[in-house]
């Protein structure tokens, strides 16, 4: 044992001496990284550190933060009702519109890049152009109004399938569907763009020498040629998806109000911005942020695991 633990320790330090003579052989790589490398330092991985020693706490911003070890996650999970509640809408919000939004932007994006430049270019921007409108979501307010003049409800009861106006955005049976359609729709953002730029770069002789190995038709082009070499995107695509899922909250507080009825449309964040926000307790609202972030950690390493077997 003593004999393994010596060999251990001496390639430890074997390896540890190589990377460094290669850190001085690059130095100046190190040297333009590191502006970059101060930066999101400084306001990505210290907040998230900082946050993380805050849950430990009772922090009201007014006095000194004071040690109270797990007692935030154990008022969070046993005592919480409505935190449950935020986990369960978010969760529902995830499933669906994640994979639902993911799908569609490649099938989008998979469509788009069929057509002649200048009609790909057009469609771009027309499908990109919700996520970048800011709060453009507010039209499904007056879509979706609780009174006759509701453009749904005057639909609805013109066709007959109704006889009084539905409150879409009060009543708590439809206030997270309705939610989750405005996400739906907003989903063509980031990972949309990164799908038309990785079809734009898979070579076009890989699809020549497929077909003279035995592919037969688009979807064996897909999943043997396109996919594979769209992993990186595939994953960025992924992790976007996975942050605007989890991250939801402006829609449910803009559509169905602040708090929703019954907290039907609660998700984590809107909990979240409640507590750090409104009450000021930020030893509470940075252990809600923690079990977001590593619900966010699990699920982005489950789909990367997956995405991994994508055609191999």
């Amino acid at each position: 044992m003593k004999e393994y633990f010596r060999k251990y320790v001496t390639l430890r330090k074997h390896n540890a001496k190589v990377a460094w003579k290669k850190m001085k052989r690059s130095k100046m790589c190190y040297l333009f990284l590191a502006p970059y490398a101060i930066l999101f330092a400084m306001f990505f991985i210290a907040p998230v550190v900082v946050s993380i020693f805050f849950s430990f706490t009772y922090y009201n911003i007014l006095e000194a933060p004071r040690f109270i070890g797990l007692q935030n996650y154990i008022s969070l999970i046993l005592e919480d009702d409505i935190f449950l509640q935020a986990i369960k809408n978010t969760l529902m919000i995830a499933v669906i519109t994640g994979p639902l939004g993911y799908i569609m932007s490649f099938l989008f994006a998979w469509l788009i890049n069929e057509l002649p430049r200048w009609v790909r270019s057009v469609a771009v921007v027309v499908f990109y152009a919700p996520s970048i409108a800011g709060n453009c979501f507010v039209i499904f307010s007056v879509l979706f109004r609780g009174d006759a003049y509701g453009h749904v409800n005057a639909l609805l009861m013109n066709m007959g399938i109704i006889d009084k106006p539905i409150l879409w955005l009060i009543n708590p049976t439809y206030m997270l569907p309705v939610c989750m359609l405005v996400i739906l729709w907003m989903s063509l953002g980031t990972g949309f763009l990164s799908f038309v730029a990785g079809l734009q770069g898979v070579d076009r002789s890989q699809f020549e020498a497929g077909y003279m190995d035995g592919i037969k038709n688009r979807w064996q082009e897909l999943w043997y040629i396109t996919l594979p070499n769209m992993k990186p995107m595939l994953m960025f695509g992924a992790v976007m998806s996975i942050t605007q899922a989890f991250g939801v909250c402006d829609v449910t507080m803009t559509l169905c109000g602040y708090p929703s009825t019954d907290y039907a449309a609660r998700t984590i964040v809107t909990h979240l911005f409640d507590y750090g926000y409104s009450r000021f307790e930020m030893g509470y609202a940075c252990a809600i942020a923690t079990i977001l972030f590593l619900m966010m950690i699990l699920c982005n390493k489950a789909i990367q695991s997956l995405l991994r077997r994508v055609g191999t």
